[in-house]
């Protein structure tokens, strides 16, 4: 099933890469790198699966995270960490997240859990995975 995808990571040629692949298997994909770029990309047009980096720039993930499930609660939203998943209140933002992923990545477990996420969202079924990697 062919997605649409926001990407948004500070780390352009792992985002780009991610872009590639994901384009090569029939995706179409908008990268952005910083949490401001995601919300107005998601507000240009929301996607079927955005994917988060939790450091970025200008806003961080876990603050990107909750203003896009503010305006979007049915959009699946993936984090991505090369970090403890846990803000400085001590709450993971990966209970608002479908699923949170630890980098480096499995393209694999990236992929499955890109197609459980958007399945999940056709079916009206958002509940967050809380941490799933």
């Amino acid at each position: 099933m062919a997605l649409r995808i926001l990407l948004a990571d500070d780390e352009k040629e792992f985002v780009e890469t991610l872009a590639e692949r994901l384009t090569l298997r029939g995706h179409a994909t908008r990268v952005v790198y910083d949490g401001p770029s995601a919300l107005a990309a998601v507000e240009d047009e929301v996607p079927d699966v955005a994917v988060l980096d939790l450091l970025m720039p200008g806003l961080p993930g876990d603050e990107t995270l909750r203003r896009i499930k503010a305006a979007h609660p049915e959009l699946p939203v993936i984090l991505l960490t090369g970090h403890d998943a846990v803000d400085d209140t001590g709450v993971a933002p990966a209970a608002q997240a479908f699923a949170c992923l630890t980098k480096p990545l499995s393209f694999a477990v990236f992929q499955e859990t890109l197609e459980a996420a958007a399945q999940s969202a056709r079916s009206g079924d958002v509940p967050s995975q809380g941490g799933r990697s």
